[in-house]
């Protein structure tokens, strides 16, 4: 006799009803029927040890999985939590985030960082139109590894003054004969936080480029 056959003869009642939703094995039911199994078992042919302990272990195992996974849940809960208050936080606050796009502001000029992973010999700074059109080209030279700073002034190759707006900016290096395209990082306000609804990360809007995931934010100014 097993704890399936028992469980479907009614030996749990409708003390299994009222305390679980149905097909649900909880503990009591788990040593209910553990305790009924041995008293109607046939005294001429006991149940071996080994089936009676691998029954035991079999809801251990499962009791401790979906213990887990409300153990879990929570603490996903917790995460969200705890990132929707940092969000907030961060409104009307300047971050760096990594994204090769930036914002000209009315007064002009255009600021940010490129993310060098080692240093070389020649960097230049490529400024496009959103659409894609080609603006201005900046030598930066030889530059250490690490967070390079750059200023574009707001004026194209040919010394106009450009509108404001959300232009690209693309940082490129050439190493061993080869071009490299490299990180660029730009600042920007925090003017609002939207909470994912399936917990993933908060998106931020940033002044001038648009929604970003709180996972992409590198510093907070």
């Amino acid at each position: 006799m097993n704890l399936s056959a028992l469980g479907g003869s009614g030996v749990l009642g409708e003390q299994r009803s009222a305390s679980h939703p149905q097909n649900e094995l909880g503990q009591q039911d788990f040593l209910t029927l553990m305790i009924a199994q041995l008293q109607n078992q046939d005294p001429f042919n006991p149940m071996d040890n080994g089936e009676f302990l691998s029954q035991i272990a079999q809801f251990t195992t499962a009791s401790g999985i979906t213990e887990l996974q409300e153990s879990f849940k929570k603490f996903q809960q917790d995460l969200a939590g705890d990132q929707a208050l940092r969000a907030a936080s961060l409104i009307d606050r300047e971050v760096i985030v990594e994204t090769n796009k930036g914002s000209l502001k009315e007064e002009g000029g255009m600021r940010g960082f490129i993310q060098l992973p080692r240093s070389v010999d020649n960097l230049t700074l490529r400024i496009y139109s959103e659409s894609g059109e080609f603006v201005r080209q900046i030598s930066l030279g030889a530059q250490n590894g690490g967070e390079v700073p750059f200023t574009w002034d707001g004026v194209d190759s040919e010394g106009r003054a450009m509108p404001p707006g959300r232009y690209q900016v693309r940082a490129e290096t050439v190493f061993m004969g080869e071009t490299i395209e490299v990180a660029t990082l730009m600042g920007a306000k925090v003017t609002s936080v939207s909470l994912s609804k399936n917990g993933g990360s908060p998106m931020l809007s940033l002044e001038g480029l648009g929604e970003l995931s709180l996972a992409d934010v590198r510093q907070i100014m």
